[in-house]
């Protein structure tokens, strides 16, 4: 009996030791297993942290994006008001140059005309010179005959 229980103690004694092995392998375990949640907790925190920065500077840079887009928005609406103004003024200026070609025309043609009539007073003026050469060649003699009766 004595042999049967130092047996069974010996067996209790295997089993206990190889308990506390896998419980020792269990520590090691849980140990590694809780080193890399702990890892894995602060990546995430620094992750989550990362984000939260990249979504500042995001929300940064579209606050500035919205900035310079209302700035552009402006200046688009001043060049859109500039280019009607001057859309208006060069019809404007295409109506003065209409009616200034008409009386540019209209001076030409009284210039051709008025061309025309000095040249034609030209001829008359031409053809009394004439004719009051001749009659002066007639009143000569005439003159002569005059002083001689005198």
């Amino acid at each position: 009996r004595l042999t049967g229980q130092q047996q069974e103690i010996n067996n209790l004694m295997q089993r206990k030791n190889a308990v506390e092995e896998e419980n020792a392998c269990l520590k090691n375990e849980f140990s590694t297993l809780n080193q890399k949640f702990k890892d894995k907790s602060q990546e995430l925190k620094d992750t989550e942290e990362c984000a939260q920065k990249k979504e500042e500077q995001n929300r940064l840079v579209i606050k500035n994006l919205e900035e310079e887009n209302k700035g552009l928005n402006i200046c688009c609406a001043d060049l859109l008001s500039d280019l009607e103004k001057l859309r208006k003024q060069e019809a404007q200026w295409k109506t003065e140059k209409s009616g200034n070609d008409a009386r540019m025309k209209n001076l030409e043609t009284d210039l051709a005309e008025a061309r025309e009539h000095i040249k034609e007073l030209r001829s008359m003026c031409s053809n009394l010179s004439s004719q009051v050469a001749v009659k002066q060649k007639e009143l000569f003699p005439k003159d002569f005959d005059v002083i001689r009766a005198k």
